[in-house]
């Protein structure tokens, strides 16, 4: 009797997830992800609105002001490295919530600091960076992990783009509300993050991937099931691949020492670049222009604009160029545009202060770029090493929240920033050293930089690394774990059901 036929090997769940529809579960995820990402960012850039008002009113001095500035650095450093090892031990979805509850609490406590009391200012604002870096990485790393292959450059960049509105809304309030409320009331606002936690536990669901990372193949498909509205019995399973070790040694980031350094230079020279102007940005424009900390925040209203324009523009730039090419744009754009204002910083255009539109500028790219760059820092990982990757691009991005203001503050020479002739006579070299950080940006890219679009996410390193490109056919290897169970069939849907704008049916 002649053996009957098994049929076509069916899809495994890292294809069924690759070519997943997006249905209303995955958008409500996302959109979660999306706005604790928001409420962090004004929780951590609102104190360079806050450090223009109790500066002077609190005689700060330049090591004081400086400490405060960089100590959310600090803590985003120390953060990220931990936070990275804990993602990828215990889960992502656990320290996104961990992160936003850190980050919220400290922010808003700031509102209760005494007068004068800027070393308490300070302990809160290292848990301040402590919970961003923790929302941060869990929130990137399951954008990525979550989406399918085929949109996922577009949409796990647009994560990044509701930063931008956090600083547009934190120069909005500042500008609005801080003769009305003070920096007290400012700060108060810092818990909004915490409305979130709930929703996050209940709407976002574990990273799929990362639990098959793990060897934990029921757990993924359990949480597929979630994200997919499927029954888990209909759900494809995982490929087979070997068992991860037990534990997650940061060391393990360094075993593709290309990708590592292409992601820690490149978010070095980003975030120096970055910071530097978004914390000191407020204080600088009020002493260059002569004008009040509510002046320079509705200045810097456009500022944020720009780079909440130049965030959307790198989202999608991607897409059609590939991450690289962009992300070497993104370099000579922040040397260029910040090039300029060390040289025409305090010119005008009929009777407009020049540095404004510059800066407008710069946001475009030295804002804008992040949507590019924090995906890739997971995506250039396979799965069991995304968040420690992701760890190590937060940690250099954490280095230059400390370098961007610390620099700038050396550059003054001076025992206390706010003399306004030492700031004015240090913006020149300073913004000069600025735009030197985007050449670094771009010889990361253009040298180091790794192409992850249209490219399926490695889960680990008994899976061929990124062969799976969107539109291919499926390789044996990957469907080497998937079960005929007999009968009715298990994935009760076709590769090309679930790629469809529709919900697929079941057979």
């Amino acid at each position: 009797m002649m053996a009957q036929s098994r049929g076509p090997a069916q899809p495994n769940l890292v294809q069924v997830l690759d070519t997943a529809p997006l249905n209303m579960r995955y958008w409500r995820a996302i959109g979660m992800i999306t706005t604790a990402a928001m409420l962090d960012y004004f929780d951590f850039v609102i104190v360079g609105f806050i450090i223009a008002v109790i500066g002077p009113a609190w005689k700060l001095t330049f090591v004081e002001t400086s400490v405060i500035l960089i100590s959310a650095g600090i803590g985003s450093v120390v953060g990220s490295l931990v936070w990275g090892v804990l993602s990828d031990l215990i889960g992502r979805k656990f320290m996104l919530v961990c992160g936003i509850a850190i980050c919220g609490s400290a922010s808003g406590a700031i509102a209760f600091v005494p007068d004068g009391a800027w070393v308490p200012l300070t302990a809160l604002r290292f848990l301040v960076g402590l919970g961003m870096a923790g929302a941060g990485i869990g929130s990137i790393t399951l954008a990525v992990e979550l989406t399918p292959v085929r949109v996922r450059t577009v949409l796990a960049s647009s994560v990044a783009i509701p930063g931008s509105l956090g600083v547009f809304a934190a120069a909005l309030l500042s500008s609005a509300l801080l003769p009305s409320i003070g920096w007290r009331g400012l700060a108060l606002v810092g818990f909004a993050p915490l409305v979130l936690v709930v929703p996050v536990l209940i709407w976002v669901p574990e990273s799929a991937r990362w639990l098959m990372s793990r060897s934990r193949a029921e757990d993924a498909r359990k949480a597929a099931s979630s994200l997919l509205d499927l029954p888990v019995e209909h759900v494809a399973q995982p490929p087979a691949i070997a068992r991860q070790s037990g534990g997650a040694r940061l060391s393990e980031v360094y075993s593709e020492p290309q990708v590592f350094w292409f992601v820690a230079l490149a978010w070095l020279g980003f975030s120096v670049a970055s910071y530097g102007v978004l914390l000191w940005g407020p204080t600088i424009l009020s002493l260059i222009l002569g004008v009040d900390a509510s002046r320079a925040a509705q200045l810097y209203i456009a500022v944020s604009l720009a780079g909440l324009a130049g965030r959307i523009f790198f989202a999608v730039l991607p897409q059609w160029l590939g991450r690289r090419l962009a992300g070497q744009i993104t370099g000579l754009g922040i040397a260029l545009a910040l090039g300029a204002v060390s040289l025409f910083f305090q010119e005008s255009i009929g009777g407009f202060p020049l540095i404004v539109v510059l800066l407008c500028i710069g946001a475009l790219f030295f804002d804008g770029g992040a949507s590019n760059l924090g995906p890739l820092s997971a995506e250039v990982f396979p799965a069991h090493l995304a968040a420690r990757g992701s760890g190590v691009g937060q940690a250099a991005n954490g280095i230059g929240k400390i370098l961007g203001p610390l620099v700038l503050a050396f550059i003054a020479g001076t025992d206390n920033l706010l003399t306004p002739q030492a700031t004015i006579d240090a913006a020149g070299p300073a913004f000069a050293f600025l735009a030197g950080c985007g050449l670094l940006v771009w010889f990361a890219f253009a040298f180091l930089g790794v192409e992850t679009h249209l490219k399926t996410l490695k889960l680990g390193d008994s899976v061929e690394d990124r062969l799976e490109v969107a539109g291919s056919a499926p390789s044996p290897d990957l469907l080497q774990g998937s079960a005929d169970t007999g009968g009715p069939r298990a994935h009760a849907y076709t590769l090309g059901e679930l790629g469809g704008a529709t919900a697929p049916t079941a057979r």
